[in-house]
């Protein structure tokens, strides 16, 4: 990459091992940033990223957390500040879903993709905000979907999880708009993910009928989004929910 634009920042990745996660991760660090990769199960695959990442002659930091645990994600920006020094770009990414119908869907279903979803985006913001602030610079890029825009049937629970975050992404832009922080989302369509390789291909096929693009996105374009939103050039962008979908929404 001709330009590293994020040179000397440190950035935290959650849910960093693989996906749109993954392709975030190493773009930061092409970037020339620090990046502390995040992850909840998949060690081996997120070490992998870890060492890619660190083809591009940047630090890296792989951690392990379990952002259903409430404690986790104040302790997981702690961690990054103790090994790559503080945390000026967050990628809120990690999210999980519990696909059912509204009238058959459990509690503990709906909790669930909640507190992973949203929750703990919240509490990481919050945490990383605390730095940021003191510095009087920061990059906070929530990962949303277009499920958090126009809903999706069978994902009440990963829908509202999704437009949470919208609604926390222009609320916080709004509180610390003016100590040089910006806070804005990427909301992606349907991309090409593991999530969407395990889907039946007629699921595939009408989702292509309604997507402008006539194609599935890929994860390095998302990425090339939540990196713009973390550059310098974006100074003057905040609060916003830049779609990557095709033209679906």
């Amino acid at each position: 990459m001709a330009e590293r634009r994020l040179e000397g920042r440190v950035a935290l990745v959650t849910g960093a091992s693989r996906g749109i996660g993954r392709a975030v991760a190493l773009r930061l660090a092409a970037e020339g940033a620090a990046v502390a990769v995040a992850y909840g199960s998949s060690e081996a695959a997120a070490r992998e990223v870890t060492e890619e990442a660190a083809a591009h002659g940047v630090t890296t930091a792989l951690l392990g957390a379990d952002l259903g645990d409430p404690a986790a994600a104040g302790a997981l920006v702690a961690r990054t500040a103790e090994a790559l020094g503080r945390v000026d770009v967050l990628v809120n990414n990690a999210g999980l879903t519990r696909d059912q119908l509204a009238v058959r869907m459990s509690d503990e279903d709906w909790s669930q993709v909640l507190a992973v979803d949203l929750t703990a985006a919240f509490s990481l913001c919050r945490a990383a905000l605390r730095g940021m602030l003191r510095s009087r610079w920061g990059r906070i890029v929530n990962v949303s979907s277009v499920a958090g825009v126009v809903g999706n049937p069978g994902q009440a629970n990963y829908s509202a999880a999704k437009a949470g975050l919208i609604g926390l992404t222009k609320a916080l832009a709004r509180e610390v708009g003016g100590r040089g922080i910006t806070v804005n989302a990427v909301a992606p369509g349907f991309v090409e993910t593991d999530m969407t390789a395990a889907l039946p291909a007629t699921v595939i096929e009408r989702a292509l009928a309604v997507v402008p693009a006539g194609r599935l996105g890929t994860a390095a374009e998302v990425a090339a989004g939540v990196a713009f939103l973390a550059s310098p050039e974006a100074a003057y962008v905040n609060g916003h929910v830049l779609h990557v979908d095709g033209g679906l929404a």
